[in-house]
Order: structure tokens, then sequence, then C-alpha cells
């Protein structure tokens, strides 16, 4: 089943210049385990399209239950430099809370569990950053 990543695990963000930090932090330890497997390099980079510019870095966090995702040349060269209307770590992790991730219905979490209220659901033209998916 396809779920937001919003839906399984909190997000804190920070930049620093022209780099975007993402902490990921699953829900519960199962979770960490679909965020090992879905939250990648590549995926995490598709799912940006051109808003990122240099190389994504997924650390894993296994005694946390987290991951690190570092964001190179992703804001637009700075907030004090960019013309981009979204241009701080805050407003990139929370486009990253909008990404698809497939999550084993055993695993994921139960209505009620967290909130979904107002979650945009597959074929919804809401599937990437740029909302164009």
């Amino acid at each position: 089943m396809r779920r937001r990543l919003a839906e399984i695990a909190y997000v804190r963000s920070g930049d620093k210049g022209d780099t975007c930090n993402i902490g990921v932090i699953a829900h519960t330890p199962r979770l960490y385990e679909v965020l090992r497997r879905e939250v990648t390099p590549d995926r995490v980079a598709a799912h940006f399209g051109e808003m990122v510019r240099g190389p994504v870095t997924v650390y894993e966090l296994d005694n946390l239950g987290a991951l690190n995702i570092v964001l190179e040349h992703a804001l637009g060269g700075g907030a004090t430099r960019t013309l981009r209307f979204d241009q701080t770590g805050k407003a990139m992790g929370n486009l990253l809370q909008r990404m698809w991730i497939d999550v084993d219905p055993a695993t994921a979490p139960v209505d009620g569990d967290v909130s979904t209220a107002g979650a945009a659901r597959p074929g919804s033209g809401e599937g990437d950053a740029r909302g164009t998916g």
C-alpha cells in the first residue's frame, strides 16, 4: 500500500548555505526498516527533481531509527542569495513528507495511529515535490 512519508515518520530539517539537512525519524522500529528500503538517494533526488542540483546522501542512524539526508546545491544558492520562494531547509523537509512510499499492510499504521487528514492519495496529481506526478 502507498503512504505519504508523513504518515510513518517525523521530519526535522535545517539549512546552511546551499546545503539542506533533513532528519527522518520512523514512528516505530518496524517502520524504520521501511524508511531504509524506500528513502534512498535516487528516490529522494527524483522526488525533488531540479530543485536539488547536487548529490543526495542518506546516512542510516540505526540506533535512533532515523535517516539523515543531506541535499547539496539544494537551496538556489542559500537563503540570502536565492530568488526561490521555498529557500529554507524547513520547506524542503515539508516537501519530503509528501513523498509516496510503499508500505507492507502488516507494517502500515492503522487509521487513527497517525493523522492522515488532508493527505493526498495516489493518482491525485500530487506525487512529487512539484505536484506533477
